[in-house]
This record gives C-alpha cells, structure tokens and sequence, in this order.
C-alpha cells in the first residue's frame, strides 16, 4: 500500500527543527516535516497534516505536510532515482512548491542544486525526470487551521497574467524565466516577457 495514513487531525504538542509531535485520540504521532511547516506552527495549534509512511526493515517513519501540492510535489521527488523522503522534505524546507515546479518546467537545475545535499547531477536528473510529469496547479489554498499566508511571488503572478493573455503555461514559464531580476515588479516582468513572445 503506498500509504496507509492520508492525513491526521490533531494538537501539536512537542516540536523541534525537525519534527513534531501531533496528539489525536490520546496517541502522539511523531511527523517529520520542513522547516518551514516548523516555523508557521505553534504548540497547542490544532492542525490537519497530510501524511507520508515510509517503511523499512528497521523504521517506519511519518512525514507531513500541509497542503496536498506540497504532498504531491514530495511524492513526485521521491519517485526521482537517488532522492530519499529526507532529500524531498530538504526541497519542501528551502523552495516553495511553486518554486520547485517552476525550475522544473524551466529546466532550472541551477536552482534546484541550491538545496543543501543535491549536486548538479542530481539536479539534473530531476529536470528529467519530472519535466513531463509534474502539474501545474492554480494558487495554493491555505488549510483554515494554519493561520501564516502564503504568498504568491511577482514570478507566478506574471506567469499567471500571461496565460490568462492567452499564452499556453510553458512558453509563459520559459519566457517570465529568461526575463526574471531580482528586484522587479510584476508589470516589468510583464513588459520583458511580452517582448520575448511578441514575435514580429
């Protein structure tokens, strides 16, 4: 069974950099997750976390994320040869799901090789590997009980702005990419982009 747990509903109580620990019906399960599901949780939140079980001879552990992107974008890493749960949780802790779609569609392993832990190859055969598999999903919806926002950044709403124009999702992402500074608006983005779409 790829997994037994799809989600649990419950109080933290006990977390460190790496973990916590979530009571539901008196048993307190302990759920690795990113850095950054850590830092937007407090002890005594009561949360739903989705869930992942791995298994092996001689440990079973749980990781947990809190949204279903971020549960599907861990399993697509894990399916990538040479990327364990905690190389997968290590990209959820330093790039956002969208993040990580996005340098995936770009072919950005240049970026991906940013995460502590993944070498330039590795990075490499992601882009391979999930170029034609991944999805790209609307706006992330924030679970009610998690009180932080996400927010969406100038890259995805340009890309977004840009497919509603009526540009296909890749040649949006390919050309926001090529374009992208740190430091400009979501308009200058725009007008870049456009330029390099504009075919005359």
């Amino acid at each position: 069974m790829k997994n037994l747990i799809s989600y649990i509903k419950g109080k933290i109580t006990y977390k460190t950099e790496s973990f916590l620990v979530l009571e539901c019906n008196g048993i307190g399960y302990k759920i690795y997750v990113s850095s950054a599901t850590i830092s937007s949780l407090k002890i005594s939140q009561e949360i739903r976390i989705y869930t992942f079980m791995n298994v092996k001879e001689d440990n079973i552990s749980l990781f947990g994320f809190l949204t279903q992107q971020e549960q599907d974008i861990f399993y697509q890493l894990i399916g990538v040869s040479g990327i364990g749960p905690k190389g997968a949780l290590a990209f959820l802790s330093n790039m956002t799901p969208q993040e990580i779609i996005l340098a995936i569609l770009s072919e950005d392993s240049k970026e991906l090789s940013k995460v502590p832990g993944i070498g330039k190859k590795t990075a490499q055969r992601i882009v391979l590997e999930l170029k034609d598999k991944v999805k790209v999903e609307t706006q992330l919806e924030q679970p009610l009980e998690v009180a932080q926002e996400i927010e969406k950044n100038e890259k995805w709403e340009a890309i977004e702005a840009l497919t509603a124009l009526g540009y296909r999702k890749q040649e949006a992402i390919q050309a926001v990419h090529a374009c992208y500074q740190e430091g400009l608006t979501v308009e200058e983005i725009l007008k870049l982009s456009l330029k390099k779409l504009i075919k005359f």
